[in-house]
């Protein structure tokens, strides 16, 4: 762990707070290291519904230190950059970010993974990669087309044109757009409403959603097995029998 990332678990929600103001939050080694492992500790804790990611200061997250990305780049998929971006793709515990200002490079396309984005009116999205002679990362060539249509994302890939909060919101890249003040009462909230619900549903709703696209036949077919591994589950009999006695269900 290092300083400038602040982990502690509250409940079931792990928070990943980057402490690195002076810099606008730009990560290094040492904070990839940290964030992929407090991911991976709560992807192997059943009690943990989500993880949620914050960033102190005026902006989320500037991407890669360039100075330490120069010294210390990556040379493989253990490298720490792309062992967090691994972490990202294959958790299967909710992901929630609050975004202020900017987020730029890796500090955008973290969110394209993300399972529910809060932003703030002045936040912007900076898949800059083009002005700095790179090609997208994380997916993004693939997520972002998703998102907003081939013409916005290859004027933004091929530009680095911003993402405003505005059009984050329009095309599903945000939940929602809140004040600065609102912003992580609102995403905690998300959180707040999973953390009651059943934790290997919940987990299992998500490695659906992860899957790559595929036919009909194919999702409803994986959809159908896990569907009646449910229907045999201590939550699946929990949740009856709080429906027929009129009461919360209670899972632990």
């Amino acid at each position: 762990m290092t300083n400038h990332v602040q982990i502690n678990q509250q409940g079931p929600v792990v928070k990943i707070h980057l402490n690195r103001p002076e810099k606008k939050n730009a990560l290094t080694v040492e904070m990839y290291t940290a964030i992929a492992d407090a991911i991976e500790t709560a992807n192997a804790d059943t009690s943990v519904r989500a993880v949620f990611f914050s960033g102190e200061g005026e902006s989320f997250c500037a991407g890669n230190d360039l100075q330490d990305f120069m010294a210390r780049p990556p040379t493989g998929p253990d490298s720490p950059v792309l062992r967090f971006l691994k972490t990202l793709r294959e958790s299967d515990v909710a992901l929630i970010a609050a975004v202020q200002g900017k987020a730029v490079g890796v500090g955008a396309t973290m969110l394209l993974h993300t399972d529910h984005v809060v932003l703030t009116p002045d936040a912007e999205l900076h898949f800059n990669f083009i002005k700095m002679a790179l090609v997208p990362e994380a997916a993004s060539s693939m997520l972002l087309p998703q998102y907003v249509g081939r013409q916005r994302a290859a004027e933004i890939l091929m530009t680095g044109h911003p993402v405003l909060a505005d059009e984050a919101l329009a095309t599903g890249l945000a939940a929602h757009v809140v004040s600065p003040k609102d912003a992580m009462p609102t995403a905690l909230a998300f959180a707040d409403k999973i953390s009651t619900l059943a934790p290997a549903a919940l987990r299992e709703t998500k490695q659906l959603m992860q899957r790559p696209p595929e036919d009909l036949a194919a999702r409803m077919h994986a959809e159908n097995l896990m569907f009646m591994q449910r229907l045999g589950s201590p939550e699946f009999a929990e949740a009856v029998t709080a429906f027929m006695q009129k009461r919360p269900p209670n899972f632990g």
